[in-house]
């Protein structure tokens, strides 16, 4: 695919997934659009290329009755207020936790500049949502689209204001980060770890969530959809322990926190620098380093 393509998701009823060219990288950032009776967007990009978006519900037809970002981290939801304002109808549903940052971001923005660095050259300031656009989620609902439902499942660990959806029709969980990355590719899993509520056990436990839902696909936020099996979800638990393994170890090689963030970002994979560019795939790795940073200070602490 490349940036403004729209694909159907295989084997499924009306689920489409747009590539929204997020960091110029093309496969890195999908949206998800559920063409039902009442329709849903799932996540929304970062809204520096909201016009993709715009023109796929246009070319589909579809008028989102409900923008579902998974969580409120800006590559999830910074589309959200811009989507939110060109169609005034539509409620807004994302975790309770979350929903003071959508109506007002300012907090948040602070919070990823710090975090992305140089790559906040590609975001756009997020458009506030009014309060009463917003419905909260804890977990546990089931979301009425009409012709099909969305089950709720908060899933912590990534983020706390993270859930994932269930669409249990065509059996899709539409997973946001709770599931890592996924690089079609190279049909591989890569960690995503960052700053400052990243949770070793949280996401492993979101993990375990999909596989006891066991559904057909996983709809990764990046990117795109991927038949489930358990050997999958192995692989993501594997991975993350591995990589937090990683950075524990050159921490206490190197006892100096910014030259562990340099060395993986200076030690970044030649095949993710081919395929991602340079900046991306090195800003990657400093971001989630400075995650698992936190997170084992947090577990010292503890």
């Amino acid at each position: 695919m490349e940036p403004g393509d729209v694909e159907a998701v295989p084997d499924c009823t009306d689920i489409y997934y747009l590539d929204t060219g997020m960091y110029d990288t093309p496969n890195y950032g999908a949206v998800y659009v559920v063409d039902a009776e009442r329709p849903a967007v799932i996540d929304t990009g970062i809204g520096t290329n909201r016009e993709y978006l715009f023109d796929a519900l246009d070319d589909l037809g579809v008028t989102p009755h409900l923008i579902l970002p998974t969580h409120v981290h800006l590559d999830h939801a910074g589309g959200a207020g811009f989507l939110a304002e060109r169609y005034p109808d539509a409620t807004v549903m994302t975790h309770e936790i979350g929903v003071p940052h959508l109506v007002d971001p300012e907090q948040l923005v602070a919070g990823t500049r710090a975090a992305v660095g140089e790559q906040w050259e590609h975001y756009v300031e997020p458009k506030p949502i009014p309060e009463d656009r917003i419905e909260p989620l804890s977990g546990g609902e089931t979301i009425d689209l009409g012709d099909r439902d969305l089950d709720v499942h908060h899933a912590p660990g990534h983020a706390p204001h993270q859930v994932i959806f269930h669409d249990r029709g065509d059996d899709v969980v539409f997973a946001g980060d709770a599931a890592g990355i996924y690089v079609p590719a190279f049909d591989e899993l890569r960690q995503t770890s960052p700053p400052s509520t990243f949770d070793l056990d949280g996401c492993h436990e979101d993990v375990d969530t999909i596989r006891e839902l066991d559904p057909r696909y996983v709809c990764y936020g990046h990117f795109g959809p991927r038949e489930f099996d358990d050997a999958l979800a192995a692989e993501y638990k594997r991975t993350l322990l591995e990589w937090v393994e990683a950075v524990r170890q050159r921490r206490e090689a190197l006892g100096d926190d910014e030259a562990v963030v340099a060395h993986f970002a200076d030690h970044a994979s030649e095949r993710y620098v081919d395929l991602w560019g340079e900046q991306k795939a090195r800003a990657e790795e400093r971001l989630n380093t400075r995650g698992v940073l936190a997170y084992l200070d947090y577990i010292d602490d503890a």
